[in-house]
């Protein structure tokens, strides 16, 4: 089995040392920055599999880095946050990070979290290869999404998310169905952060975001992939 690398960054050495300690634990490799600009020159380096990113960093702060980053690159992103306000975690959800984790952390849910990313960017337990959606052409085996020729660029969660709309068109998802889907462990509290991943999704996939024809809101419950014929 290929050792995953994990690229942590945190300006304080303690937490990187213990998160660095825990992970190796596990079996990772890890590498280490300090500061957002350490984090993007690493990502150049050693190409990681997954990023933990504290938001608070100095150079550039956890949610230019993960900017910079969702404009060319998908990797799984799990964000770190001393703060407790929804606000937070909404941005950072909203550009592009796939989780998140509030200081101070239990460093084994980071692990647990880190491992569940990691198995919803690996994506290997669909049995259906393709989906059609309308335009849309959905590529399980190449964990890709396309228009024709064009390819749209997904965040593994949110590849994940249409994978299992497209799996069950017309099905209604609840917030809580989507987690333990996509994630395998419903987070309690976790379930308003779906919403800003399917806000992402819509963004990427429909023609018009604000009125959308694939994912359809039903009110009270969740979401479903309308049957596109």
């Amino acid at each position: 089995m290929v050792t995953k690398r994990i690229l942590v960054v945190d300006d304080e050495k303690k937490i990187i040392e213990i998160v660095k300690a825990y992970l190796e634990r596990d079996g990772f490799s890890v590498v280490v920055a300090y500061d957002g600009q350490a984090a993007l020159d690493a990502v150049k380096r050693h190409s990681p599999d997954l990023i933990v990113l504290d938001l608070m960093l100095p150079e550039l702060s956890g949610w230019e880095v993960c900017r910079i980053l969702r404009r060319e690159s998908n990797i799984p992103i799990i964000m770190l946050t001393a703060r407790e306000e929804t606000t937070d975690k909404i941005v950072g959800l909203e550009l592009g990070a796939d989780d998140y984790i509030t200081k101070p952390f239990d460093p084994k849910e980071l692990i647990s979290r880190v491992k569940a990313v990691l198995r919803r960017s690996d994506g290997n337990t669909v049995m259906k290869k393709k989906f059609e959606v309308a335009d849309l052409t959905i590529d399980v085996e190449r964990r890709q999404v396309s228009r024709g020729e064009q390819i749209i660029e997904l965040t593994p969660i949110e590849f994940n998310l249409l994978r299992v709309l497209a799996e069950h068109p017309g099905r209604v998802f609840s917030r809580l169905q989507f987690l333990d889907s996509v994630q395998g462990d419903a987070y309690e509290g976790y379930e308003r952060t779906i919403d800003s991943h399917i806000k992402n999704l819509r963004k990427k996939i429909e023609p018009e975001p604000e009125k959308p024809r694939y994912i359809i809101t039903v009110y009270g419950v969740g979401y479903k992939l309308e049957d596109i014929r």
